[in-house]
């Protein structure tokens, strides 16, 4: 009895999964790190993976050359600045900035992010005190920050101002953040298309992760339609010669700034431009888990090529003699031995890493060191690939259908992508009350002083029984010519009884918003006390 006593003392429970993230995090310790350890993948390759880089928010990567309108694009989403944002012409965004929910404002240096066992840049250590120097957080209460994190980048150089030495490893740097995204948005800016040499080198760096990558011509009200074709032309003829691949990249057309537009000719298009380009990354948090798990097996996949291509290479060195002659050899044959793992092991050529990069980075290792194959270690690297990550697969489905009724990415210029006139489908449907406001019987209306302007407008467009409809108040809205998703949020905000269409006092709310968004001034993320029309406080007043 004592026997069996001991034995089932001893059996373990099986670790139960609850979520993929568990499960991503519970293969990679148990399977991928001991490998990835084993064969020195970490120097070759990516730094080891951490908790915070499985449970960490969507991030989206902002890149593009200076005055492309990088900070501006930011801004535009947020509705908001952030801490240690500048825009000019010139370079100003001179550092790496990580722009992430906070519950106050602030700025986090990177010395002190890279010990932050909660934030996914632990392993950023390695790139030097020149670059934790030029690397911040800016924390901030931002509704679009609850769902995802941004990072902004600096501007790429151009001309003669790419000889400039950054003191930092910056394509190497921007592969890191590549590898760990889940979009990276690369701005054009419609006057300037050149890609210099360090725009060469940035766009490389991003290569193997075309899946992500979102490229933006921004700016283009202000050229006309002939002039933007032309444009278009050029910018897909360059991105082509760059990443040399036959697939067509996605181009999103547009001026993602809350200014007026220029040009408004090709109006039409910028909106549905950016629909498509706000509806793509309001679903990254659906498909956060997803990606997660795409780039596990992506990364899985490297690193048995690895251990194929270290052993390999063990395997050749000689015993005693030559030793430094038959290394250099290796290394100038490393394209054939590439060829010959390909052919043995039955693998992709796309898993394969640059080769003219390990070949770089194996003049610097001892060979006489690297391990020879272990078989029960592939043969655990196998089963994940074949039979573990199947497992998964129903507990993502059900994430996928938890997640498909979430709304996604909110707030920010996002309040403005949904709903009201300014939407495709069903514009004037009622909205439901949002109970917002209680104390504001006594608050004086600060639109008092110009409503009879407003009034005159408002009249002259013919309102129906008092009212507008909303066909009437977004052709005259659109006549200001500020983007759509900043009329969409003041729409949202001026249907105060969301009934779809205008009276006189919503309005006037509605023009005087406008004119605040035209002075460059911010809009309220909820109507306040002082901005409710008189008849809306008195009508929520008597439902009390």
């Amino acid at each position: 009895m004592s026997r069996w006593g001991r034995k089932n003392k001893n059996t373990k429970m099986p670790e139960v999964i609850r979520t993929v993230t568990e499960g991503l995090k519970s293969l990679y310790r148990k399977k991928l790190l001991p490998l990835e350890q084993y064969y020195g993948f970490h120097d070759f390759h990516s730094a080891s993976m951490e908790d915070a880089d499985f449970d960490n928010k969507p991030m989206v990567l902002v890149v593009g050359q200076y005055s492309t309108g990088k900070t501006t694009f930011i801004r535009y989403l947020l509705e908001q600045d952030f801490p240690g944002s500048r825009v000019g012409p010139e370079p100003t965004t001179d550092c790496f900035t990580a722009i992430m929910h906070g519950d106050s404002e602030g700025l986090v240096p990177g010395n002190a992010l890279i010990v932050d066992p909660n934030k996914p840049f632990r392993k950023l250590n390695p790139f030097g005190n020149t670059f934790l120097n030029r690397f911040q957080c800016a924390h901030l209460p931002n509704q679009v920050l609850e769902s995802i994190s941004i990072i902004d980048t600096p501007g790429i150089l151009s001309g003669a101002k790419q000889r400039v030495s950054r003191g930092y490893d910056f394509p190497a740097v921007l592969s890191w953040f590549a590898e760990r995204v889940d979009r990276i948005v690369l701005l054009f800016d419609a006057h300037k298309l050149e890609i210099s040499d360090e725009f060469s080198q940035a766009i490389g760096a991003l290569r193997g992760n075309e899946d992500k990558l979102r490229v933006v011509l921004n700016k283009a009200d202000m050229v006309g339609t002939q002039q933007l074709m032309r444009v278009y032309g050029a910018l897909m003829w360059s991105l082509g010669k760059v990443f040399g691949t036959p697939e067509v990249l996605r181009v999103y057309i547009g001026s993602f700034w809350s200014q007026p537009l220029m040009v408004t000719d090709n109006r039409r298009l910028f909106e549905l431009e950016e629909e498509d380009l706000f509806a793509d990354i309001q679903n990254l948090p659906r498909n956060s888990a997803l990606r997660k798990l795409n780039d596990l097996v992506k990364r899985a996949r490297l690193v048995r090529v690895h251990a194929h291509i270290i052993s390999y290479l063990k395997q050749e060195m000689p015993s005693v003699f030559r030793k430094d002659n038959k290394k250099k050899n290796l290394i100038y044959e490393l394209p054939v031995i590439f060829s010959k793992i390909q052919l043995q092991h039955n693998i992709s050529p796309g898993d394969f890493p640059d080769c003219a990069k390990m070949q770089e980075k194996l003049a610097v290792h001892d060979f006489n060191k690297f391990k020879p194959l272990k078989p029960n270690m592939m043969a655990a690297l196998d089963e994940l690939l074949s039979t573990d990550i199947a497992k998964l697969m129903p507990l993502l489905k059900q994430e996928e259908m938890d997640a498909g009724i979430q709304a996604g990415v909110q707030g920010g210029a996002f309040l403005g992508s949904r709903g009201g006139p300014f939407l495709e489908g069903d514009p004037f449907a009622p909205m439901d009350e949002d109970g917002e406001g209680s104390d504001m019987e006594d608050e004086d209306w600060v639109v008092t002083k110009d409503k009879p302007k407003y009034d005159e407008i408002f009249y002259n467009l013919s309102p129906n029984e008092g009212k507008l409809s909303g066909t009437k108040a977004k052709d005259w809205m659109v006549s200001t010519k500020l983007p759509n998703s900043v009329l969409g949020r003041i729409w949202k905000l001026s249907d105060v009884d969301r009934d779809g269409m205008l009276d006189d006092e919503e309005f006037a709310l509605a023009s005087h918003l406008i004119e605040v968004k035209l002075d460059g001034h911010g809009l309220p993320p909820e109507l306040p006390a002082r901005l409710v029309p008189p008849s809306k406080r008195r009508h929520k007043g008597s439902d009390a």
